[in-house]
């Protein structure tokens, strides 16, 4: 009955989001300005300026950096009741996580979007760059991948950031931002202004990157490194709780969990 009436419940509100976010979107596409407080009023324009704010003193961001993240951590509310101890919520690979007592959940790592059509045609599932393993108790409640070939402009080369994070939201930023960072000067990578691929893009002309053919290794760790440095600080500064950074096959990480979630065996050579 608790997940018959919760299923309910997130229809109700999932109905409810895009009308509300439209009534916000001129602002939600303007910069997070740190120096006032959460000016929005839907409780989902809300969640996305909460999780910038935290990165935007730093950086240019928006709002719309956390918005598949923050729906679907708006939608959980509905599960993160009486008699469910484990449910998630995955808007195209933004997920939101209630985990809890012993229960625990595995997700499955992705970041060579180039192999999903042939693993579509032959009717499988493409081949996972590694499993993580989220047990209640550690703080992460939310997991969001950013990467330069997603469906989401990209001004880094990264293949995929993977945010482990306290809520979707929040990884949904993070992952934003540090793709951006996986970055590095190379003639090969081909760029375009934002404005000219998507007319209603936040981006306004900054270039974004559309074609990333293979570099040398040393390029690859180069931007890897850039990225790492910026997941590293987030860290440790307690904002995310894991960061798994993948580019060509290499793979970097940074975390603070004293549980594993395997987030170091990634790396496939």
């Amino acid at each position: 009955m608790a997940v018959h009436d919760a299923h309910a419940q997130s229809r109700k509100l999932f109905a409810e989001v895009l009308p509300t976010l439209v009534t916000e979107l001129i602002r939600l596409r303007q910069p997070v300005d740190v120096s006032t407080h959460n000016i929005f009023v839907g409780p989902v324009a809300r969640r996305m300026w909460q999780a910038c704010q935290p990165f935007a003193d730093k950086v240019f961001l928006t709002p719309m950096a956390a918005v598949a993240g923050s729906v679907a951590q708006h939608i959980l509310a509905s599960y993160q009741v009486p008699g469910i101890d484990r449910a998630w919520v995955n808007n195209g690979g933004d997920i939101a996580l209630h985990l809890t007592g012993n229960t625990q959940l595995q997700l499955g790592l992705f970041s060579d979007l180039s192999r999903v059509l042939p693993s579509m045609l032959a009717v499988r599932l493409p081949e996972l760059d590694g499993l993580a393993t989220i047990r209640s108790g550690t703080g992460i409640g939310g997991v969001a991948t950013s990467g330069w070939a997603g469906r989401s402009h990209s001004l880094g080369i990264a293949d995929s950031v993977t945010v482990f994070a306290s809520d979707a939201g929040l990884a949904d930023a993070a992952a934003t931002i540090l793709a951006n960072a996986v970055n590095v000067d190379d003639d090969l990578i081909v760029r375009q202004p934002a404005n000219c691929l998507s007319d209603d893009t936040d981006l306004g002309e900054r270039l974004v990157t559309v074609a990333v053919p293979r570099l040398a290794r040393a390029k690859v760790a180069q931007a890897l490194a850039c990225g790492l440095e910026k997941a590293q600080t987030y860290v440790d500064a307690g904002l995310l709780q894991s960061v798994v950074l993948m580019c060509q096959g290499q793979v970097v990480s940074a975390t603070r969990l004293n549980i594993p979630i395997k987030e170091r065996e990634l790396c496939h050579q």
